[in-house]
């Protein structure tokens, strides 16, 4: 199963959710990750997510327009700027929103680096709950 996680910039969100699927999921899911732009690596996202034994450090922040979309089975917005943005998708790809907060917009206002990486943590984590329940979750292709 092919899924590609999109988010505005590929850069924090849709780069953990890739980073936690080819970790905890790679057996059933072939993950991608892309932007609606491309923004670059977050450092704070590769420095929690190497936290836990994931090195998503190697990735690089990839446009939508990357892809074929129609070789995905779903696509997973995981920001609400993504899921408005989404482009036409082929019939046999599902669009499928599950947003998380944005840790760069939690963080803007602090000045403690352990509390701006404490925003990262969070999503993070919430980010793993949710691909744990994968493929499971997602609604059956074709299906309303």
């Amino acid at each position: 199963m092919k899924i590609l996680f999109l988010c505005t910039g590929n850069s924090c969100r849709s780069q953990m959710a890739e980073g936690w699927a080819r970790e905890l999921k790679g057996d059933t899911i072939e993950p991608f990750s892309a932007g609606i732009e491309t923004h670059g690596l977050n450092p704070h996202a590769v420095e929690v997510m190497r936290e836990v034994g994931v090195d998503i450090s190697g990735h690089r922040s990839l446009h939508i327009d990357e892809f074929n979309l129609e070789e995905l089975d779903y696509i997973i917005t995981v920001c609400d700027h993504a899921h408005e943005s989404c482009p036409l998708v082929p019939p046999g790809c599902r669009v499928i929103h599950q947003g998380f907060d944005d840790p760069p917009r939690l963080a803007a206002e602090l000045k403690n680096e352990q509390a701006i990486l404490d925003c990262y943590r969070r999503v993070r984590d919430q980010i793993k709950q949710y691909i744990e329940t994968l493929p499971e979750s997602l609604p059956v292709k074709g299906a309303i």
